[in-house]
């Protein structure tokens, strides 16, 4: 005979919270500090990876959101960020020689900032310098004496060409820069009406005297290009020396002070022979440029000379850590910006922007893996920034506006990272599936647990971080009724007894909610009912969907019976998650069976809306069936089973032991009390295995209930193995305390249909099942379509 199963005491149904363990945890917080609570596996990964300096030992944090990864990871580096060096600066300067290629300089802490500063105040002076320099006496005086050489040299050419002209009577004409000849009678000299007036012999003489004259005067003149391009020459030198002069003792300070650094003194060095030809082509105020006004003179030499500083630190900075939200290839590995000029694009050294990857250089950098593996440009330049210890800049770069490759090549800059990727489980196996190099570059795994053991320290920890945050953040303070109800809502979102959930920031989240309620009563202190508001406040905003179910199954649109009996039928428990919600909600589940062969029909995999799990489900009930009754026949029936009104895709395998119920209601004709619902999963010896969502789909049912009315019959089976699982709702304890509402634990299918039917499920003997027992009924009714269909009974026939 089968055991009858008494329900479950009111002790069971949620764990037990020591009112005075909260009360001594609140008057003394604990005495270390608590940058996090939990997770000591994660905890010693990242400690592990943090103290590899080795390259390869990146660390990818396995978990789920809002579970602490982040909290966690910021904390456990920022704190050994401060036992690292200060990393070195780094910063662009024009290559003089292929300005497509700047060179990359590093600096001490603070000396960027410094040679900026430096080079700045370099312009200045040279715009104070110049063009003034070239107002100087002796400058003045030496340009006169270039400029008399070459007048002194033209004027003899022009004279010897004159005297020759004058002797034989034609004057040399000198008029807006043109040369020319003119006949003189009587020393006067002729216009054209009296040259025409002239005989016709003395003008041919005339024109004669003037055409050898031309010659005279061409080949006095010959040397002129050669005389202008010396002078010119002379005075470029003059102007050169002149800048040269009054450049290098700016210049030779700057050495001086930067006498130590080599790379600083070869961009000085640069700077001396290039500073010259700035000053002639931009600050020589030639009274012939018109134009030079209109220059930004310290803009073009700031762009010129000024270093491009990518990172700066101040002496003593701890290493850098840095989050990127936006891990795009520009906001990892740096982008070059473009101006327009006249419909073409232009850059230069200036115009490179630093990346995420520069900004942690010497530090560590924590992304989101999902994101860096959105791109896949962006996870291939990463991998080979990592394995060449170099910032990969040279990659093709999708920039629709400028083409797929670089204008410039920046000179590369070493590099010395630690990654850290934030992601889930599935897409960490995905990775290392897919992508051989993953696990060669991130060695280290810091796996966060979803649940936290439930321990008298880890309730402290958890009851002062509360507190802290409540003072900090809230400004307000939690009494010991509400702390007990945030340890329960944390042993809810775990499902255990003997856990707390890892989501901490749900219980920060709850408290913050349940202070705007404690402000509205005027209060600063949050009381155990601010808390409850805060959490039916959130099921309200969220809850139009169940409300909905439940008023369809009240006005009798969706068929759900609370009261009697009914055969072939039984009251499963779903669960349903929306969103960042979910609720439970009860579904009929009914099962026909008649004389034929076609097994167990599953009507939901048939209509495509039943899901892998659900199937094999529903499969598992032919195994159990053929394994309790049909050990002497062969096992052959028709029966179909479904879950009525649901229109969606159902998965899971928690609706098998409700189906299996109905299944031999239907094979025995026997009627299934109304009044229990119950879920769970079994395998083919008829054992009930533990489900998930147990306590939604215990209060989906029971809501159902209190609103039709407590009978005190109603009641819920859920598997044995889920007890440790239940955190109910207050209002349901209060329920079960008084009688109105039961549950019940099972272990095997037998308990389950004894409940359901109020009928011994009878247990095997050498004689058989037990005759009337349940068992006895279905295995005769078995047997009994076995031999319809099998036709056994054609002797009889015969016979008659």
């Amino acid at each position: 005979m089968t055991k009858k199963l008494i329900p479950l005491p009111v002790s069971a149904l949620a764990p037990e919270i020591a009112a005075s363990h909260v009360a001594t945890c609140m008057q003394n917080p604990y005495p270390e500090a608590l940058p996090f609570i939990g997770q000591q596996r994660a905890q010693s990964a990242l400690d592990f990876s943090l103290g590899m300096e080795l390259p390869g030992y990146n660390v990818y944090v396995m978990g789920e959101a809002a579970h602490g990864r982040y909290t966690l990871v910021k904390d456990k580096l920022t704190a050994h960020s401060k036992d690292r060096p200060t990393p070195n600066e780094w910063l662009y300067v024009n290559n003089y020689d292929d300005h497509r290629e700047p060179i990359a300089l590093f600096m001490q802490a603070g000396q960027s900032k410094q040679l900026a500063d430096d080079i700045d105040s370099f312009i200045d002076e040279v715009l104070d310098t110049f063009p003034a320099a070239f107002d100087n006496p002796g400058y003045q005086r030496k340009k006169k004496s270039i400029d008399r050489e070459f007048t002194d040299t033209y004027d003899a050419a022009i004279t010897a060409v004159e005297i020759a002209a004058l002797e034989q009577s034609v004057a040399l004409i000198e008029e807006n820069g043109v040369v020319g000849f003119a006949p003189l009678v009587n020393g006067k000299q002729l216009s054209d009406s009296e040259f025409s007036a002239l005989d016709e012999p003395l003008r041919i003489e005339f024109y004669e005297v003037i055409e050898k004259l031309e010659d005279a005067l061409i080949e006095a003149l010959i040397e002129l290009p050669r005389w202008k391009r010396e002078s010119s020459e002379k005075l470029r030198n003059l102007k050169k020396s002149t800048a040269e002069l009054a450049t290098k003792p700016l210049i030779k300070a700057l050495e001086h002070k930067y006498a130590t650094h080599i790379g600083v003194l070869r961009y000085l060095k640069d700077i001396r022979e290039e500073i010259i030809d700035a000053v002639l082509e931009w600050l020589d105020d030639d009274e012939n440029d018109e134009n030079k006004e209109d220059f930004d003179r310290k803009g073009m030499l700031t762009d010129f000379f000024a270093p491009n500083i990518l990172v700066e630190y101040k002496e003593g900075d701890a290493a850098p850590v840095v989050y990127e939200p936006n891990p795009t290839f520009g906001n990892i590995f740096g982008k070059i910006e473009y101006a327009t000029s006249q419909g073409s694009l232009i850059t230069s050294y200036r115009s490179i922007q630093p990346g995420a990857l520069h900004r942690a250089n010497g530090g560590y950098l924590i992304m989101d893996a999902e994101k860096v593996m959105a791109n896949p440009q962006v996870w291939d330049g990463l991998k080979l920034s990592l394995k060449t210890h170099q910032i990969k800049n040279d990659l093709p770069y999708q920039d629709s506006s400028v083409g797929s490759s670089f204008t410039l090549r920046p000179q590369l800059i070493p590099l010395d990272v630690k990654i850290v990727l934030l992601g889930s489980r599935d897409l960490y196996y995905t990775i290392g599936e897919y992508d051989e190099e993953f696990a060669e570059l991130f060695r280290v795994l810091a796996d966060f647990d979803y649940y936290l053991p439930s321990s008298d320290k880890l309730q402290y920890q958890f009851i002062t971080k509360v507190t802290e945050y409540c003072q900090q953040t809230l400004n307000c303070t939690v009494n010991e009724a509400a702390m007990a109800r945030l340890l329960k809502f944390s042993y809810r979102q775990a499902e255990h007894h003997n856990k707390l959930s890892a989501r901490f920031a749900d219980v920060l989240e709850l408290v913050a909610e349940a202070s705007f309620y404690a402000k509205q009563d005027g209060q600063t202190v949050i009381d155990a009912h601010h808390i409850d508001e805060a959490i039916v406040g959130k099921q309200y905003r969220t809850g139009q969907i169940s409300e909905t179910m439940l008023s369809d199954i009240k006005e009798g649109q969706i068929l759900i019976a609370t009261e009697g009996h009914a055969v072939g039928k039984v009251n499963g428990l779903t669960v349903l998650h929306i969103g960042d919600t979910s609720f439970g909600t009860p579904a009929r589940i009914t099962a026909t069976v008649y004389a034929g062969a076609d097994g167990v029909i599953d009507v939901e995999r048939e209509a495509e809306l039943g899901k892998a799990i659900h199937s094999k489900g529903v499969m598992l009930l032919t195994g159990y069936l053929g394994n309790k009754y049909a050990q002497q026949f062969s096992l052959t029936l028709s029966a179909n089973i479904a879950i009525e009104q649901s229109y969606g895709y159902i998965d899971g395998d928690s609706a098998s032991l409700a189906e299996l119920c109905a299944l031999i209601s239907a094979i025995t004709n026997l009627p299934i009390s109304q009044s229990i619902a119950l879920t769970g999963s079994i395998n083919q010896h008829g054992d009930v295995q533990s489900i998930g969502g147990v306590n939604e789909k215990i209060e989906g049912f029971f809501k159902l209930c209190k609103m039709r009315g407590l009978t005190g019959e109603q009641g819920v089976i859920i598997p044995k193995s889920n007890q440790v699982n239940l955190v109910l709702d207050d209002e349901v304890l209060d329920a079960v305390e008084k009688g109105r509402f039961n549950i019940y634990a099972v272990e095997t299918v037998d308990q389950a249909l004894s409940l359901l039917m109020d009928k011994d499920a009878g247990e095997m003997t050498a004689e058989g099942y037990p005759e009337g027992s349940i068992n006895a009924l279905a295995l005769a009714r078995l047997a009994n379509i076995a031999d319809i269909v099998n036709g056994d009974n054609d002797d009889e026939k015969d016979a008659e």
